[in-house]
């Protein structure tokens, strides 16, 4: 299965403006795309993606693709470090580091706007070092 790039785009984008949201203006903020993310991983079904494709101009299929297991792989990653950094901030263990996997987030969501997909070299060394792993 795939999404339409401009999905994709869509739901990084909405990542990078309530996090920054979240750092710059009031760390409550950043439940939102914590909670779309937890919400997504658990159903398999993005909210953003699901409200933004009433708003697509062709059909689904004549966009570029994205693959969706890589799509929920990011999300996983940007759910967990969301959900660190609003443990951090809001236990006031370290506002810092909280800040940091906030920043990291929008970091690596604003790369992959750029065509950069970190998560996606993750999931392809983590792929390799498995196959490696299961030839022995």
């Amino acid at each position: 299965m795939s999404i339409p790039k401009p999905l994709v785009q869509l739901n990084q984008s909405f990542i990078i403006v309530t996090a920054a949201a979240g750092l710059l203006l009031h760390p409550a903020l950043l439940l939102l795309p914590f909670i779309n993310g937890v919400y997504t991983v658990a159903v398999k079904t993005n909210p953003v993606i699901m409200l933004g494709k009433q708003f697509l101009k062709k059909p689904i299929d004549q966009y570029e693709a994205e693959d969706r297991d890589q799509q929920l792989f990011n999300q996983w990653i940007a759910t967990i470090c969301l959900g660190l950094s609003m443990l951090f901030i809001f236990t006031e263990w370290s506002v810092i580091i909280g800040s940091a996997f906030s920043i990291m987030v929008i970091a690596a969501a604003g790369a992959a706007l750029f065509g950069y997909c970190i998560g996606c070299t993750i999931r392809y060394r983590y792929m390799m070092w498995k196959y490696k792993r299961d030839q022995v």
